[in-house]
Parts: C-alpha cells; sequence; structure tokens
C-alpha cells in the first residue's frame, strides 16, 4: 500500500493533479488578504500530499494554512501523520466534521470512485462543511489520457497495481459537462474548468459560507 500511495503523491506532482490544485486555490483565495489563517481539509487525503502542498502554496502569499485529511483507510492515515498532516479517520460521506467547521474543503480524485447519487450526496456533505470555499479535482475522460498516463507511469516505474487502478481511474473520469451536472443536481452553482494532464477541477463558493 505505501508504494502505491507514494506512486499516487509522484503522480500528482508530474501529471497535473498538484498543478489542479493549485489553480483551484489560486481561484477560491483571489484576494484573501495576507496573514490570514485558512484552514484546509482534504477528503480521501492518502499521503497528505495536496495538504503540504497547499501549505507551500499559501506560504509564498503570506497565508497560513492549516492542513487536515480524513483518510477511510486507517494504515494510509498513519503514514500521512508521519508527514506532519492532521488526518482522521473516517468516510467522506459522513466525515467527523461539524457544519462550517473549515475555510476550504478539498476533494480531489475522490468523485469518479463514486456512483452519482454518492457523487451528489459527497458534494452536499462538502457544501456543508465550508465557510469559504470547495475545490473538487478529478480526471478528465479523454480518449488519449489513458495511454498517456501508461507510458508517463511505466517511465516513472510506477508498479503494476497503481499502473492498473490509474488507467481505470481515467476511464471513468469526468466531462466539464458532466460534472457541472452533478453540481447542479446537488444544488450548487460554480465554476468547472479543464486544465492540463486531463484534469478538471470544480470551484464554488458554500451556502450559507
Amino acid at each position: 500500500m505505501a508504494l502505491s500511495l507514494q506512486n499516487i503523491a509522484r503522480a500528482n506532482r508530474w501529471f497535473g493533479g498538484s498543478a489542479a490544485v493549485r489553480f483551484g486555490l489560486g481561484r477560491v483565495l483571489r484576494g484573501v488578504e495576507r496573514d490570514q489563517t485558512l484552514s484546509l481539509l482534504d477528503l480521501g487525503t492518502g499521503l497528505g500530499d495536496l495538504p503540504r502542498m497547499a501549505v507551500r502554496w499559501g506560504a509564498r502569499r503570506g497565508l497560513r494554512i492549516i492542513p487536515l485529511g480524513l483518510e477511510l483507510n486507517r494504515a494510509a492515515a498513519r503514514l500521512a501523520r508521519r508527514r506532519e498532516v492532521g488526518v482522521a479517520v473516517g468516510c467522506a460521506g459522513t466525515p467527523p466534521f461539524r457544519d462550517k467547521s473549515v475555510d476550504v474543503v478539498l476533494v480531489s480524485q475522490v468523485a469518479h470512485h463514486l456512483s452519482a447519487p454518492s457523487v451528489v450526496h459527497l458534494f452536499r456533505t462538502c457544501d456543508r462543511l465550508a465557510r469559504r470555499a470547495v475545490i473538487v479535482s478529478d480526471l478528465r475522460r479523454h480518449v488519449l489520457a489513458p495511454p498517456s498516463f501508461w507510458c508517463g507511469a511505466r517511465l516513472l516505474g510506477f508498479d503494476p497495481v497503481t499502473l492498473s487502478d490509474g488507467v481505470t481511474s481515467i476511464r471513468r473520469g469526468f466531462s466539464r459537462r458532466e460534472l457541472a451536472d452533478l453540481m447542479a443536481r446537488a444544488g450548487l452553482q460554480g465554476e468547472v474548468s479543464y486544465r492540463p494532464g486531463f484534469r478538471v477541477v470544480a470551484t464554488w463558493l458554500p451556502r450559507g459560507g
């Protein structure tokens, strides 16, 4: 498991996952004054590489970001904690956090694992938790995405499990319209954009935030 999680973090770094989240952060935190402290909750955090990246991103802009994670897998949660990310163990659909208890909620590459009704429920949950913004970053389904990932992952020496799971995940990705439709089903309005590396990013301002 540790090897697969490490390769997922490497994929984020090299194949656009981290850049997509930075794009989302830039969109939702545009205009935030320096010297503020903001909490960021990453649902399905894995090794916690994206919250840690967000901390560095914020520091370069004079923002103090407090990273939090939620992870269903206990072993992954332990590994993330060793990397100085506070992680709770639980399900993203029923997170152990109060309403409006964090500033920014991030969901990266989780939604494509779920059925459409479960994605709608997840989006509503994110909206309920966030005070300031929600960022959903996921994979864009495209005919060129699976072979591109396969070639790049082979060059980087990814393990067979990560290779196979990555191709399957890409095939379950979203178009921009599909992600926007799921947001609409959840009663939410925001922006959805394609990003390099066959990524799609949705952002919105939460209701009652």
